[in-house]
């Protein structure tokens, strides 16, 4: 069986072994494997099952600034900090939704076409996914601020709404070149919770992000395609919501906020869990052995009768000892020996 046939496998809720796997590793951490001298598996992505492009809006360094990264929405993004990933904003570029004169921009077709395609000529017998950063709500707070957004919101829902719109528009038009490719998958990365429930709660979000995320997917259903959603913070109050609107796979699973067992009871027939081994509280705090042991844990409960792909429930830090990396992957590579 190939990769790719065992990630369908899991999202069909299949039970299959071994389990499917994905690994993602933000740059300090990477640059700590490689110092362990396992820089040829870390290219090789330490045989993950999943492969990916990823648009974000590109964001490229200021010449005049160094550390700090000018995307195609005009947002600035200061990475001269901890953060060298992501970065924290610098001004906005939409300070009142009721008098918005933003221009959203075009996107460069030509670019997430060749990174399709460069991914597709290069992915061997691995799960292919198109991935799409900042689609709803972080891309307006990116533009505007997560306080004023919030407040927002209240104040101008109407007016939000619109910019709402556009937002999703944007995003449709390249979820439309993706299906054009030979994918698997096309996954939607927005951050909607908090360590307890949800940033700006169960009724906003159903206004504000429910619809368009169903017009999103519902345009990756039409072509035959499986729905990802990746969301840090606890959805708990919205997953029913999700699967309602098409929903296959949501990841991030972080078991500090999604006890294992109970989920999979309550949502496990109905969504695929991708994720598992927390990068709060698993890989920076345990010892290797400890890490193992919560991975085996995480196979027996929420690989039961499929529906999991296993990973780190973020891309791991650059906090989490090389040791636990390294014992992670033990794991995902040789499961029969742990079981």
């Amino acid at each position: 069986m190939t990769r790719r046939e065992s990630v369908i496998e899991a999202l069909e809720h299949r039970e299959i072994q071994p389990i499917p796997y994905s690994i993602g590793l933000t740059s300090l951490a990477s640059q700590a494997v490689i110092d362990a001298g396992k820089e040829k598996e870390l290219k090789e992505g330490f045989g993950s099952y999943i492969t990916s492009s990823y648009y974000a809006g590109w964001p490229t360094e200021i010449p005049e600034k160094p550390g700090y990264y000018l995307d195609d929405f005009g947002v600035v993004w200061n990475r001269s900090g901890a953060d060298k990933d992501i970065g924290v904003i610098e001004g906005y570029v939409i300070n009142n939704p009721e008098q918005c004169d933003y221009t959203f921009p075009r996107p460069d077709t030509q670019r997430f076409r060749q990174e399709i395609e460069y991914v597709l000529a290069h992915r061997g017998d691995r799960f292919t996914i198109a991935g799409f950063g900042f689609t709803m709500f972080e891309r307006a707070w990116s533009l505007m601020g997560m306080e004023n957004l919030l407040l927002y919101m209240f104040d101008y829902p109407e007016a939000l709404e619109s910019i709402f719109d556009r937002i999703c528009d944007y995003f449709l038009e390249l979820v439309d070149i993706a299906l054009e490719y030979n994918i698997d998958a096309i996954i939607f990365g927005d951050d909607w919770g908090q360590q307890h429930r949800l940033i700006m709660g169960p009724k906003h979000w159903r206004r504000f992000i429910k619809p368009r995320m169903a017009r999103l997917y519902q345009r990756v259903k039409s072509k035959g395609k499986y729905v990802c959603q990746h969301s840090c913070g606890d959805c708990r109050e919205i997953l029913g919501d999700l699967t309602e609107i098409g929903l296959d796979c949501y990841q991030t699973f972080q078991p500090e906020i999604y006890p294992l067992e109970e989920t999979k009871k309550t949502v496990g027939d109905k969504l695929t869990f991708w994720g598992g081994v927390s990068t709060q509280q698993c890989l920076p705090c345990m010892s290797p052995a400890g890490v193992q042991e919560e991975i085996v844990k995480l196979m027996k409960i929420v690989g039961k009768n499929g529906g999991l792909i296993m990973g780190p429930t973020h891309a791991v830090p650059y906090d989490v000892p090389v040791e636990n990396i390294l014992a992670m992957i033990e794991v995902f590579q040789n499961q029969e020996a742990f079981l």
